[in-house]
């Protein structure tokens, strides 16, 4: 027999809701929905390509924000412990989704609810408070403008602190392009403004409890399953690696790679890596280590800056690559305050480290003035003007106004040549590689739906790996492919990659999980399938919205600007080299010359009506 894992789907529709939320419904999941789409990035997608009509302003009631947990949520697998929020992206107008770790998606399993649907917007500053069945609205006016981090704590004393909560911070009150949605004090759905539609439905916080069992089809199968993988986690070397230093083993690896984010990404070799890597991090200002749900590997890292009386969980890679390196910046203690700032203003710290290094960039090639920028000495290396363009941008102060819509508008606007290095594609800020060594990250960059995220396909890693064959096309674009099947079904099933990327987990574990847990018969092709099948719906959303390969082009310094030291010295991406990419890209996803999915490609996914919906031929 069939035990489907699921809950349900709460529907909200916060404008027409009293207090009580008498409004709301719950909607049940039904097995064939399950699946062709698993859950978690996958309800999400086919619930926003159906329910959201195109052209939809992102800021308006009209648009929805929808939180997907998977079927693997809540049980004790290591790594089980993501959620993911879906909606239309402010920064670009296309497909946006953004995952958080934690506790936040497994208490909404205890809750008996997969999928949360919030619609139109509350009639005041208001928290959303779930506690198993009762659900209601909360006067959140006493929290708004408040930072993410304050108005957690504050809740956990006038809720309870059994409830998990997840916040906005005065950004994404503003409606900043990048700005985040925060929990668990430190983690982020960081990417792609989710904040900002939060902030537009006037929702402070959601709060969840919940106290239910999560009924599965074969509970010993499931241990057993369990027990075998951290059994072989235990034995292996790199499992206390990420537990004394998490991704912050990244910096040495990259700095001896030449793609490290450095000075806007101008290089990639930072002169001071030695002081910003994983051992400075520990020695400096690491004070405790920290878990997302049933994962063994502490990746997280709680530190303090002594110098500026500020604690926050991180700084990870990303955090320290684009808020150190990229802004010249070699203080961990700095680097801690800046990921501080950007966690309680509530603003993504890839996209603002993005931002205050294309500042400083511009300011030292004389394209902007101090007087345009607020009187700000933004040199590379300023720890305080970083401090204060952060400020800035999020509460969109001064200067702060346009550098709030994001690093394309910025350039558009100050031009002089600045938009050959805004680092960004679809309007979403470059994350920490430099690519010019590496074609295949170029590409994954370029192609991604929601624009240039490395977790989409992190292929840099598979490229560097094959010494000088780093720097030739061949076999990319298949590689990128293969690994934007698989990033997703993570997503999908509601778990971290870092079990597989860092302790080498077959992924062959995760039909076997999925079977015990739903008693389906699936294999791992059946899982890759579904993940091509969201790839190509979220493209489908993205070519409804008007974009197509004009999309998919990589910065002007990517293609054009040879590395001037380190082991890519010479190198960078040619347009010729990047057209052809391209081009066999879309033929082996079966998309035409213009990145729309074909009409043979979505009938073989099960899509015939999507490609009905945007015209695919």
């Amino acid at each position: 027999m069939v035990v489907l894992p699921y809950g349900k789907i709460l529907r909200i529709d916060l404008s027409r809701s009293d207090d009580t939320l008498s409004h709301s419904t719950y909607e049940p999941i039904h097995e064939e929905f399950a699946k062709k789409y698993l859950g978690g990035r996958g309800f999400g997608a086919r619930i926003l390509f159906d329910e959201v009509p195109a052209k939809t302003d992102p800021l308006s009631p009209e648009n929805k924000l929808i939180i997907a947990t998977g079927p693997l949520n809540g049980l004790l697998i290591p790594g089980a412990g993501k959620a993911s929020f879906i909606t239309k992206s402010p920064a670009n107008g296309g497909w946006a989704d953004s995952s958080i770790g934690g506790h936040f998606g497994t208490e909404m399993r205890y809750a008996g609810i997969d999928v949360i649907i919030l619609e139109h917007a509350a009639r005041k500053p208001s928290v959303l408070v779930i506690d198993d069945e009762k659900v209601k609205l909360i006067d959140g006016s006493k929290y708004w403008g408040k930072g993410s981090l304050e108005t957690e704590l504050e809740l956990k004393k006038d809720l309870g602190h059994d409830f998990r909560i997840v916040t906005i911070g005065p950004a994404g009150e503003k409606f900043v392009t990048f700005s985040c949605i925060t929990g668990d004090y430190g983690r982020n759905a960081g990417r792609c403004g989710v904040g900002a539609v939060m902030g537009s439905k006037n929702l402070k916080a959601i709060a969840i409890r919940g106290s239910k069992d999560i009924k599965v089809h074969d509970a010993k199968k499931v241990r057993a399953l369990t027990e075998e993988i951290i059994a072989m986690f235990l034995k292996n070397p790199n499992l206390k690696v990420w537990q004394n230093y998490g991704t912050m083993t990244t910096v040495p690896w990259a700095q001896a790679a030449g793609c490290m984010s450095v000075r806007n990404f101008s290089t990639g070799i930072f002169e001071h890596a030695d002081s910003i890597d994983e051992k400075s991090m520990r020695e400096q200002v690491a004070i405790a280590d920290r878990s997302c749900f049933g994962c063994p590997m502490s990746c997280g890292k709680f530190s303090e800056s002594k110098k500026h009386g500020t604690r926050i969980e991180g700084p990870e890679y990303e955090t320290t690559a684009l808020l150190g390196a990229n802004c010249g910046i070699s203080s961990m203690d700095d680097i801690v305050h800046a990921n501080y700032l950007c966690d309680e203003l509530g603003i993504d710290t890839i996209s603002a480290g993005n931002i205050v290094g294309f500042v400083m960039e511009c300011f030292e090639k004389g394209i902007i003035t101090k007087e345009e920028i607020d009187g700000i000495e933004a040199n590379f290396g300023n720890s305080e003007a970083a401090f204060e363009l952060i400020r800035k941008m999020a509460l969109k102060e001064g200067v702060g106004e346009l550098l709030s819509k994001g690093v394309r508008a910025v350039a558009a606007k100050w031009g002089k040549g600045s938009e050959k290095f805004a680092m960004q594609v679809k309007n979403l800020e470059w994350s920490g590689y430099e690519s010019r060594g590496a074609p295949g990250m170029a590409l994954s960059y370029g192609t991604a739906d929601v624009g240039a995220h490395h977790n989409r396909a992190w292929v840099i890693a598979y490229e560097i790996a094959q010494g000088d064959k780093r720097y030739s096309p061949e076999g990319k674009a298949e590689k990128v492919i293969e690994l934007q099947h698989i990033r997703p079904m993570f997503d999908q099933l509601g778990c971290c990659r870092l079990q597989w990327v860092e302790l080498g987990l077959d992924l062959n574990y995760y039909p076997k999980f999925v079977n015990a847990v739903t008693g389906w018969d699936f294999t791992l092709a059946d899982l890759l399938k579904s993940s091509e099948r969201i790839y190509n719906l979220t493209r489908a959303f993205n070519v409804r919205e008007g974009f197509g390969r004009k999309d998919d082009y990589v910065p002007e310094r990517v293609l054009t600007e040879p590395l001037t030291e380190g082991p890519a010295k010479g190198h960078f991406v040619s347009r010729e080299v990047y057209e052809k990419l391209l081009d066999h890209y879309y033929e082996l996803r079966g998309w035409d010359k213009n990145g729309v999915p074909t009409l043979k490609k979505l009938e073989e996914l099960g899509l015939a009506d999507v490609a009905k919906k945007i015209g695919a031929e």
